[in-house]
């Protein structure tokens, strides 16, 4: 049977052996696949890193969860086999392999660099991984030349142990395992609270939680002084007055140039969608509605929809 680690062999030889496999099983020979040993050549170095959903410091038991963010890396040398993605549920019961990472290059320590930065810029969250163990090998001293036996982990312990590695890589939030996910982790409880509130279990008083917004938290934009709001309706009164027809009649007898706006769109499928809920829209709708009365159409809610 083809083994996990094939996908080294295919990187230095340029050989599909999966489907060299298969072409043989169905009656191919040799010669006529053109799989000659002469001709087979390696080139290069080739290393793969199988990313697991394993805790290292439990002796690599696995970890089970939902995936809250899921991001690849890519780049120059990199062969990325794998199902993940965010959302997935990890279970017990089936293998913790989500994805697995073989790097080339012309030469072992290219090949480890490239393998360290692939690891660096994958972004699995929701579930322990075993990428901290990976880097604890790709930067030991000992891997590093290359030379090493099967007995390198036991004797070297401290591999596993990664809840407080440390190493040297430019980005400071990657090259501390006590900082990797720390904002997000973070700006998931600030959610949390903001949706659900200051939870009771953890001694919170409900009668002193505050659940609505102040004016000094968020306050009503209102009209400049001395301008009032006209109710004239703008074009959206002709359109319901006189309907489609008299709508079109009116837009072709208009003297000057009709502007739509698209503030409203933009910011809300930008910014507004993300940090802003109902109540906070309905502050400046009179403003707004004022502001652009005179409007051909407003654009709004981040699609093809208009509102007039």
């Amino acid at each position: 049977r083809i083994q996990v680690e094939h996908t080294v062999t295919e990187e230095v030889t340029g050989i599909d052996v999966v489907q060299t496999q298969i072409r043989i099983a169905g009656g191919a020979t040799f010669d006529e696949i053109g799989l000659v040993q002469e001709n087979i050549k390696p080139r290069g170095v080739a290393i793969q890193c199988r990313v697991t959903t394993e805790n290292p410091e439990r002796d690599f038991a696995p970890d089970t969860g939902v995936i809250s963010l899921y991001r690849h890396s890519a780049g120059a040398g990199i062969r990325m086999d794998g199902v993940g993605y965010t959302g997935l549920a990890i279970t017990p019961y089936f293998d913790s392999m989500i994805v697995k990472y073989t790097a080339r290059g012309s030469s072992f320590a290219e090949t480890v660099a490239r393998m360290k930065r692939v690891l660096i810029e994958c972004r699995i969250r929701g579930v322990k991984t075993n990428i901290p163990f990976l880097l604890n090998v790709m930067t030991h001293p000992q891997f590093e030349t290359g030379i090493v036996t099967t007995s390198f982990i036991d004797e070297n312990p401290d591999l596993k142990k990664v809840s407080e590695s440390a190493w040297d890589f430019a980005s400071d939030e990657q090259s501390d395992q006590r900082k990797v996910g720390a904002k997000e982790r973070l700006i998931r409880y600030l959610a949390n609270l903001a949706v659900n509130g200051h939870p009771v279990e953890l001694g919170a008083d409900p009668t002193k939680i505050q659940t609505e917004h102040t004016p000094a938290l968020s306050k009503v934009l209102t009209l400049p002084e001395g301008v009032s709001s006209s109710g004239t309706g703008g074009m959206r009164k002709i359109l319901l007055e006189e309907g489609p027809e008299g709508y079109a009649k009116a837009v072709r007898e208009h003297k000057g140039l009709l502007l739509m706006d698209t503030t409203w769109r933009d910011a809300h499928q930008s910014l507004l969608a993300t940090r802003m809920r109902t109540k906070e829209l309905e502050r400046c709708a009179e403003y707004t509605n004022e502001a652009l009365k005179d409007a051909f159409s407003l654009e709004m809610w981040g699609g093809a929809t208009f509102d007039v």
